[in-house]
C-alpha cells in the first residue's frame, strides 16, 4: 500500500496484530505491535487504522431521530394449521414424573399421574388455556380411563383422542370453554 507512512497505526489483515510503523523498506513493513514485538509484514498484509472517528452534528441528529422513532412490532401471524395446535401438552409418563418410578407401586403411579393432571388441568383453566394435550400412552388404558373419569367432573372441558398422526392413539386432547 502506497498510502502508509511512518508513524501510521496499522493493523494486520489477517492476525490480530496492531502497531506503529517505525521502518519502510520497498515493500517490507516494520511494524512495532501493541505487544512490544518488532515484526516485518509486506504493505499488502496491512491496513491503516485511524483512531480520530469525526461525526458531524447533523449525523448526530439523525441517529437521534432514529432512535426516537418508535419502532414496528414484529406481530406473529398464526396459520390456520397452527391455530388448532394445542397450547399445552403434559406428558404423564411415569418416567417423565419421578426418577425411580420402579419404587412405587401400580396404584401410587396412577394416583401420581391423576394428580398431575388434574393439577395441569386446574393450571390450564386459570391461565386461560384453551387446548391441553395429555399423553398418556397406549397401555392397558387404565389411565385413559381414569383420564376422562376426571375430565367428566369438569362442566366446562371437552375431551377427545389427540391428533393421529402426532400421538398415536396414547394421547387425548381436553379443549377448555372459556367463559369472557
Amino acid at each position: 500500500m502506497a498510502d502508509l507512512k511512518i508513524g501510521d497505526r496499522v493493523e494486520a489483515i489477517d492476525d490480530v496484530i496492531s502497531g506503529k510503523i517505525v521502518k519502510i523498506n520497498g515493500s517490507i513493513v516494520t511494524v512495532d505491535s501493541d505487544d512490544g514485538f518488532s515484526l516485518q509484514f509486506d504493505s499488502s498484509e496491512l491496513v491503516r487504522i485511524d483512531n480520530d472517528i469525526k461525526v458531524s452534528n447533523y449525523e448526530v441528529a439523525l441517529v437521534k431521530k432514529e432512535k426516537e422513532l418508535p419502532k414496528r412490532k414484529n406481530i406473529k401471524v398464526v396459520k390456520p394449521k397452527e391455530r388448532n395446535m394445542p397450547k399445552m401438552e403434559v406428558d404423564l409418563h411415569i418416567n417423565q414424573l419421578v426418577k425411580n418410578p420402579k419404587k412405587l407401586s401400580n396404584h401410587d403411579m396412577l394416583n401420581l399421574q391423576l394428580e398431575t393432571a388434574k393439577r395441569q388441568l386446574d393450571f390450564a383453566i386459570r391461565k386461560r388455556i384453551q387446548k391441553v394435550v395429555f399423553i398418556h400412552g397406549v397401555g392397558a388404558g387404565v389411565l385413559k380411563e381414569e383420564l376422562y373419569y376426571l375430565f367428566k367432573k369438569y362442566e366446562n372441558v371437552k375431551y377427545y383422542d389427540a391428533d393421529y398422526q402426532k400421538y398415536g392413539l396414547g394421547a387425548t386432547e381436553v379443549y377448555i370453554y372459556q367463559n369472557y
